[in-house]
């Protein structure tokens, strides 16, 4: 036997929810612990290189002095053809005691335009760079003891380094708008599959209806026809109820389809849905509805925008456990929109709570579906273009739904 507490379809949607959030987190900690994994591992190699390219330039630096020994010019050749020459990735600007530049190698000079203060410029510049990244290496000449025969090497990192430092955050970059836009298609289907369950379902149950509610409307007319019968209040009030029933029947095939929006007064189908609620409703709960202006309209369907009002009434009954007071105050807004809210006594909703009130399956009552307040937000947002938000939650004091409508 299915214990009525329980949402056989359902399951428990609301711990279903708790889980899924607790996975995106854990899913967002597995992917920052792989990016910076990424990010350190990549940065090892760089100062790996760093390394060696220092090596190479403390090396060049010794060749340029050994080769400054005339003693040493037979292996001149030699050696600028197996070391000098091969670096083509190091920047390097060899500068003398003066500060002007004698070598440089692996900086971006147009030298076909052969023009020496363009030149002077660039490496200039690139001087000031190299001082912020490393210290300089002295070179000493012929005469150790004179400073002018002195010679300095400037170099920074090779543009494979820098390009190596990026590299994890444009990888992760780019592995992240792919995950972002493949989470977005996914969402994308799996609403689409959800509105096709929504509809589905809503139709199913429209189709229900309609057998018990045809034998209901034939058994009212065979109560009319009894003169003892027909009347009497319960005859009345049942037809009220078929009528109510119908309705319902029409909001069901109502879901699914593009709703029929008319000009309608709030005012009045607000204080229909107040009349029917407060006669069916505990005479513990009184239900107060405040409107100074009786003809703010709105384009509105009519049976879907009664569903919402008397389901948030519902609610709030429920919410204060059948004793309180249900305050529906309707207003213009300052940009002209109609404003509704709807207020009550009850137990209130947690902060940490308010967020998840409208996603399938949440709710508090041992026997809800958690469908109703789902449904609210996609009649006003989907249907009617407007929005519905909770303006206000105190635990242990009540709860205050606001609608807004265009006008």
């Amino acid at each position: 036997m299915v214990n009525p507490s329980e949402n056989p379809f359902m399951g428990n949607a609301s711990s279903f929810y708790q889980s899924k959030a607790a996975l995106k987190w854990i899913a967002l900690a597995f992917s920052l612990i792989i990016g910076f994994a990424s990010v350190l591992y990549t940065n090892s190699i760089v100062e790996e290189l760093k390394e060696r390219e220092e090596r190479y330039i403390e090396l060049f630096a010794n060749t340029l002095a050994y080769t400054s020994d005339s003693d040493n010019s037979e292996n001149l050749i030699f050696i600028f053809q197996e070391i000098v020459t091969p670096n083509n990735s190091i920047p390097v600007i060899v500068v003398d005691a003066n500060g002007n530049p004698s070598i440089f190698r692996n900086i971006e000079v147009d030298s076909s335009k052969n023009d020496q203060e363009a030149m002077a410029k660039i490496l200039k510049k690139e001087l000031k760079i190299m001082e912020q990244e490393y210290e300089p290496i002295a070179i000493s000449g012929t005469d150790p003891d004179d400073p002018s025969s002195y010679q300095y090497i400037y170099y920074r990192n090779s543009d494979l380094i820098y390009r190596l430092r990026y590299y994890p955050y444009i990888q992760l970059s780019v592995i992240a708008a792919f995950v972002f836009f493949g989470y977005v298609s996914f969402s994308y289907s799996r609403k689409a599959e959800q509105n096709q369950v929504w509809v589905g379902l809503a139709k199913e149950t429209a189709h229900q209806l309609g057998t018990p509610l045809s034998s209901l409307m034939a058994w009212l007319e065979i109560m009319k026809i009894d003169d003892d019968l027909k009347d009497k209040e319960v005859t009345k009030e049942l037809e009220k109820d078929i009528s109510k029933l119908e309705l319902i029947t029409s909001r069901f095939s109502s879901i699914g389809s593009v709703p029929v929006l008319r000009d309608e007064n709030i005012s009045k189908l607000i204080k229909a849905t107040v009349n029917y609620l407060q006669k069916r409703t505990s005479k513990k709960v009184f239900i107060d509805f405040i409107c100074k202006d009786d003809v703010i309209s709105a384009d509105i369907n009519k049976p879907l925008f009664d569903w919402v009002i008397e389901n948030l009434c519902k609610n709030a009954i429920d919410a204060m456990s059948g004793e309180g007071e249900i305050t529906i105050t309707l207003k213009e807004g300052k940009y002209g929109d109609a404003l509704i809210d709807i207020k009550d006594t009850g137990k209130g909703i947690p902060s940490s709570k308010i967020k998840e009130i409208f996603q399938p399956g949440f709710s508090t009552k041992k026997r809800g579906w958690g469908l109703g307040l789902t449904l609210a937000k996609r009649i006003i947002e989907n249907y009617h273009n407007g929005k519905i938000f909770v303006k206000e939650s105190v635990v242990n004091r009540g709860t205050t739904f606001r609608i807004i409508l265009k006008r």
